[in-house]
Order: C-alpha cells, then structure tokens, then sequence
C-alpha cells in the first residue's frame, strides 16, 4: 500500500506521496442499485446485500498532523529558524500547501481542518471549555458533517 502522509503546520500542509488526481468524484457516493428481486411473496424474492467498501489498488495511507501554538514561519521547514529536520525531510518529500486560514484558537481550528467546512458548521465557534448550548458554539458535531476520518473510510 502506497504511503500517504499530509503534513499541517498552521496554515501549511504538505502531502508526501501523493498519487496524481484521479478524476473528481461526488461525496458522498450514492448507494450502489439493489441487485435482488422485491416480490410479494418471500419465496420468490431475492435478497442482495451492497458490498464492503474497499480501498482500490495503491490506495494510499493518511496521516494527518496538526501542531498548535505554532506561528506559519516558525519551523524551518516552511521557511522559519526553528530548526525542524524531521518535518523538513518531510515536507521534502512532497507538496506543500499554504491556504488553509486557521482561526486563533485551537479547537475552532481543528473542527474547519477535520471538516473542511466553516468551524461554526460543525459546533466549533469558540474553544471547548467556553462552549455555550447555541448553534455555532456547542461544540456538539453535528451529524449533518462528515470528518475527513468519515468521508476517507466510507470510500475505502
């Protein structure tokens, strides 16, 4: 299994190994047509079960690393005087992304980067411990939103 990792560093991220851009799919993928027979009579009726997800041949592996309290030009691996070789060999290896916007507090920052939405969408509008019981700012997680974690184990 090919090896994938994407390396954050607030406000940059780095994938290493990528394979090239398979065409763009719609998320979440419909669910795959009943294949049985629906009868009236259970005799005559074929039941048929949708298959496992699996991950496709190559699928890569993900590894996803966030460091907080981190200032975009701290290490050097993005440019900074804290020296950082293992994230340099890292970010070496790969891409290097710079447009993800943090906010400036920890957890609202992880619900946008876990989500890839608006960190208000999925409860996260202040920081955990000052969570307050209205929409925006629970720090519930709505089941209505997908973590990278859902949306990468649902497509194998």
């Amino acid at each position: 299994m090919t090896s994938f990792r994407i390396w954050l560093c607030c406000g940059a991220a780095t994938l290493v190994g990528a394979a090239p851009a398979a065409a763009q799919e719609i998320l979440p993928k419909a669910p795959p047509p009943f294949t049985g027979k629906i009868d009236t009579s259970r005799e005559k009726a074929t039941p048929a079960w949708p298959a496992s997800v699996k991950a496709p041949a190559n699928a890569p592996n993900i590894v996803l690393v966030l460091l907080d309290d981190v200032g975009f030009g701290a290490s050097s691996a993005m440019g900074g005087v804290i020296e950082t070789p293992e994230l340099e060999k890292l970010a070496g290896e790969g891409l290097r992304y710079n447009n993800f916007h943090v906010n400036a507090m920890c957890s609202p920052t992880r619900g946008a980067l876990l989500s890839g939405r608006n960190n208000h969408q999925v409860g996260f509008g202040p920081i955990t411990e000052s969570a307050a019981g209205y929409p925006g700012f629970n720090s519930v997680w709505p089941k209505s939103a997908a973590s990278i974690a859902e949306v990468l184990k649902d497509n194998g």
